[in-house]
């Protein structure tokens, strides 16, 4: 990838209009798609599976393309004031390494009804969580809603159908977007997330939700392939994008196969290690079975058992990044301070010089 490359064509994914875009053999799946059985769905996504994995950018399952690029231009910047450290803001709030939110999309009525189970069990780990639900796909019994919220959850919109036709014509998205308006203010919802994570990083905004978290870091297995390359939130317009930054679960246990949960562990060490967002995607449709739950719950220990992170609903991530954006640094005799609506929560990150890399650390927190 150039050098030259404004982090927003990769954000954006700019890059998938120079040729990046879906085979014309998986183009010719997903036309085919409804008049599949289930299973021989699932032996043909299984068998593409091994050719996507191996696709060069963004690379799977972790591209460091900006990670890296953020080093090069801390470098670059320190070596210009002959080695003195420079101060930033630190990515999250009081003195926190990293952050970790939890988000549920909700499919059908198996994962209706699998939402209370799955909300006690985070609650025994410490943990809670973003609940996404389709509005007009299936029963929503009465009172859920109201039961996610009094557990210290959150609701979020997963669209109003999850036929995947949201962004396929202006046209459709226009049509829809009253009622997506519509159904996050009656349920006080934040956040979007659409169906099977297509987006369009030109019209998001326009869905009038505080957030949205649409778009994976890296993802080469979903229908819309591609990544914002990115394990930090950013801007969409005035919205805050909070990428998926994990396997998604149906495609760890359903396309991968896997027994295990190395993927998410292995992903999450580094993003821990970089300072980032770890944001999975779990669908209580597909908690269903013993084993299934008994790696969820080995998930949640592992990242109660994680140092110094920001356990927070994505809401209270989105907030913060526009409280972070508004702050500026002021020097203050040989150092600097955080001014602003919201500094008593910053901390100011050091960067200096440490041979031919560049080492981090937060003011006041020790190494």
């Amino acid at each position: 990838m150039s050098a030259d490359r404004d982090d927003r064509y990769y954000l954006e994914e700019r890059y998938r209009e120079t040729g990046s875009g879906r085979s014309l053999p998986l183009s010719a799946y997903y036309a085919l798609k409804p008049l599949l059985p289930r299973r021989l769905q699932i032996a043909m996504r299984r068998r593409y599976a091994k050719r996507q994995m191996q696709v060069e950018f963004p690379r799977w399952p972790i591209e460091p393309l900006l990670v890296e690029r953020r080093r090069e231009d801390l470098r670059a910047e320190l070596q210009r004031r002959d080695g003195a450290p420079l101060p930033t803001i630190a990515s999250w709030p009081e003195g926190k390494r990293f952050a970790a939110i939890l988000t549920h999309d909700v499919e059908g009525p198996a994962g209706v009804a699998n939402v209370r189970k799955i909300i006690e069990i985070e609650r025994r780990h410490g943990f809670v969580s973003s609940w996404n639900f389709v509005a007009e796909w299936y029963p929503i019994e009465g009172g859920l809603l109201d039961h996610v919220r009094a557990a210290g959850c959150e609701v979020g919109l997963h669209a109003i159908k999850h036929d995947c036709k949201l962004f396929e014509s202006r046209a459709r998205f226009e049509a829809e977007l009253p009622a997506i308006h519509r159904y996050l203010a009656e349920w006080g919802a934040d956040g979007f997330r659409s169906p099977a994570t297509h987006r369009n990083a030109e019209w998001m905004p326009e869905l009038g939700a505080a957030y949205d978290t649409s778009f994976p870091d890296t993802d080469p297995f979903e229908p819309q392939s591609g990544g914002c390359c990115s394990i930090l939130p950013f801007f969409l317009g005035e919205m805050v994008e909070l990428p998926i930054t994990l396997v998604q679960d149906h495609t760890l246990w359903e396309i991968l196969r896997q027994d295990t949960i190395e993927l998410w562990t292995g992903k999450s060490d580094w993003i821990v290690a970089n300072g980032g967002l770890i944001n999975p995607i779990v669908h209580p449709d597909y908690l269903d079975t013993p084993a299934r739950l008994r790696m969820y719950e080995e998930f949640l220990d592992y990242l109660a058992a994680q140092e110094d992170g920001w356990h927070a609903l994505p809401r209270q991530v989105a907030s913060w990044w526009r409280t972070r954006a508004a702050l500026r640094l002021v020097a203050n005799g040989d150092g600097a301070r955080v001014a602003g609506e919201g500094a008593e929560r910053a901390r100011i990150e050091w960067a200096r010089l440490d041979g031919d890399d560049v080492a981090l650390e937060l003011e006041g927190v020790p190494a």
